[in-house]
């Protein structure tokens, strides 16, 4: 039984320790502008896994009803809508903003404009929301609609 017990012992020093190192590893997670980084490397290897990864849960779901609906694979959803131009070998970042599990990194498109790229942190880490940004697009186009059909009906009055 003592033998029991100091081996017992032993296995909960040695669990112990290591959960601990590894808890206090101090890595932090990857920043907004870093996982950005991470997937414009994997875009330029082609490695659809690590650019899924960095892609939310919503993001995800999106791209799967697009792959069901066209009869095609995620993965050719992910590979075809990327943020980048066809050919963009360079990607210069700026105004990374962090705003609770929210935030914005702006890049430098191919055409040389500025897109804002919106991210969502989820188990800790975060990922790129797409699904975000076309909720968004699609706020600003039926808003400007409205205001258009604001004007147009306010024009047409006596």
């Amino acid at each position: 039984m003592r033998r029991f017990n100091f081996l017992l012992s032993i296995v909960i020093i040695a669990f112990g320790g290591s959960l601990s190192s590894s808890c206090s590893s101090g890595k932090q997670p990857a920043t907004p502008v870093e996982t950005f980084q991470t997937y414009v490397k994997a875009l330029k290897k082609k490695d659809i896994t690590t650019m899924k990864l960095l892609l939310s849960k919503d993001t995800l779901k999106m791209h799967q009803q697009e792959a069901k609906a066209e009869g095609v694979t995620l993965d050719d959803v992910v590979k075809r809508e990327t943020l980048l131009g066809d050919g963009q070998t360079t990607v210069e970042y700026r105004n990374e903003k962090i705003d609770g599990n929210k935030a914005t990194v702006e890049y430098k498109t191919s055409y040389g404009s500025w897109e804002t790229v919106p991210f969502v942190k989820e188990d800790g880490e975060w990922k790129i929301d797409k699904k975000g940004y076309a909720d968004q697009l699609e706020r600003d186009v039926e808003q400007n609609s409205q205001q258009f059909d604001d004007m147009m009906n306010r024009s047409r009055q006596p």
